[in-house]
C-alpha cells in the first residue's frame, strides 16, 4: 500500500489470502468461518490498521433510519426503462409517513460492487431493496452473508431463499399469447427478456405454455432473444422477420422491447396489426404512446415497490421474521396492435 491509500475488503482479503466474503463475515462475528481464516483475517486488519468505518462497530447493533434501493444497472438503462421510475414510486409511497431515509445506488460494474460492500459492511443503512437480479448476481449472496435484512423485486430462481415479490411473469405471457392465438394468429413469435433473469425464463415458459395447452409445439426458432432495451428489441424483431417472414404474431417480453419490434415491422413494410398483430409486457407509459397503442400485459409494478418496502420494514422491525414469497397477479388490456 502506497501514499494516503486506506486498506478495503479486498486489501485486507489479499493480504490474509482469503475471498471478501470470508472478510465481510469475519468482521460480522459470523460463525461460518474457519478459526485458521478468522486468525488470518484478524492478522491481515491488525497489520493494514484496517478500519471499516468509524461507527461501523456501534451501527452494527443501532439503526440508521435509512434503506438502499440497489439498482445493478447503469444510469442510461434507469432513465429508459419505466419499470425502474415505476418502483421507485412505489418505494417512496411505502416509505410515506415514516422516517425512513432512502438511499438509491446503482452498481454500474466490479468496482461499483466492491464500493457497495464496503458500505453494507459498515452497516450504513438498516436493510436493501434489490431490482434486476441476474442469476448470477454476487449481491443477494453477500447480502445473505451480512445477514442484512434484504427484499428482492424479482428473484434468481423459482428456488429463491431471499424475501421476493414478483409478477405472475408465466400467466401473464400465457395470456398474451392465448389472445394472438385467438385473434387467428398461426404463427407467433417471441422475444425474450435475459436468459439469465428468472423474468425472461418465465415468460419464455408463458409463451410455451399457451402453445402447448393449444396443442402446437413450440418451435425454437421463434425464439428470439432480447436484453429489455429498444434496440435489443428491434434487432431480435429482425431476426424472427428473417427466419420466419410468414410471421403473424409477436409476444415481446416488455413494452420497450415491443416498441423496438413495432419500429423494425414498419421498416420492413408490415402491418401492425393487420399483417402481424403485437402484444407486450408492463403496461408503461410506452404501451399508450406506440402508434398504434400497444396491447400490453400490466403488471402492478407501483405495488411491486411498495410491497418491497413494507416486508423490509417488517424485517427491520422484526429480525428472524420467515421469509416470504409474493406474486401479484397480472392482466392483459387490449389496445390497437392485437
Amino acid at each position: 500500500m502506497g501514499g494516503n491509500q486506506r486498506p478495503t475488503i479486498k486489501t485486507v482479503a489479499a493480504r490474509a489470502g482469503v475471498g471478501r466474503t470470508t472478510v465481510s463475515r469475519v468482521l460480522n462475528g459470523s460463525p461460518l468461518v474457519s478459526d485458521e481464516a478468522r486468525a488470518a483475517v484478524l492478522a491481515a486488519i491488525a497489520e493494514l490498521n484496517y478500519v471499516p468505518s468509524s461507527v461501523a462497530r456501534s451501527l452494527v447493533t443501532s439503526r440508521t433510519d435509512s434503506i438502499a434501493l440497489v439498482i445493478p444497472e447503469s444510469e442510461s438503462r434507469l432513465g429508459s426503462e419505466p419499470y425502474f421510475s415505476a418502483v421507485i414510486r412505489g418505494v417512496s409511497d411505502g416509505l410515506a409517513g415514516t422516517q425512513i431515509q432512502l438511499l438509491l445506488i446503482l452498481v454500474r460494474d466490479q468496482r461499483g460492487l466492491e464500493s457497495l460492500e464496503e458500505f453494507l459492511t459498515a452497516r450504513r443503512v438498516d436493510g436493501v431493496l434489490l431490482v434486476s437480479v441476474h442469476r448470477d448476481d454476487p449481491l443477494p449472496g453477500l447480502l445473505e452473508t451480512l445477514e442484512l435484512p434484504t427484499v428482492l423485486a424479482g428473484r434468481r430462481s423459482p428456488e429463491e431463499s431471499l424475501t421476493h415479490v414478483h409478477s405472475d411473469n408465466v400467466g401473464g405471457a400465457a395470456e398474451a399469447v392465448r389472445h394472438l392465438l385467438g385473434r387467428g394468429r398461426k404463427t407467433i413469435g417471441t422475444i425474450t427478456g435475459p436468459l439469465d433473469m428468472d423474468v425472461g425464463n418465465s415468460r419464455l415458459s408463458g409463451w410455451r405454455e399457451a402453445l402447448v395447452d393449444a396443442g402446437l409445439a413450440p418451435d425454437e426458432t421463434l425464439i428470439a432473444t432480447g436484453d429489455f432495451t429498444e434496440e435489443g428489441g428491434r434487432l431480435a424483431m429482425r431476426a424472427l422477420l428473417e427466419r420466419h417472414p410468414d410471421l403473424d404474431g409477436v409476444f415481446a417480453a416488455s413494452d420497450v422491447m415491443a416498441a423496438g419490434a413495432l419500429a423494425e415491422l414498419r421498416r420492413h413494410g408490415r402491418r401492425v396489426p393487420d399483417d402481424v398483430a403485437l402484444v407486450g409486457f408492463d403496461d408503461s407509459i410506452v404501451a399508450r404512446h406506440t402508434d398504434p397503442p400497444l396491447t400490453s400485459v400490466r403488471q402492478p409494478v407501483e405495488e411491486i415497490g411498495r410491497t418491497i418496502t413494507e416486508l423490509l420494514l417488517q424485517e427491520i422491525a422484526q429480525r428472524g421474521t420467515a421469509r416470504q414469497r409474493v406474486m401479484l397477479p397480472t392482466s392483459l388490456i387490449v389496445r390497437g396492435s392485437a
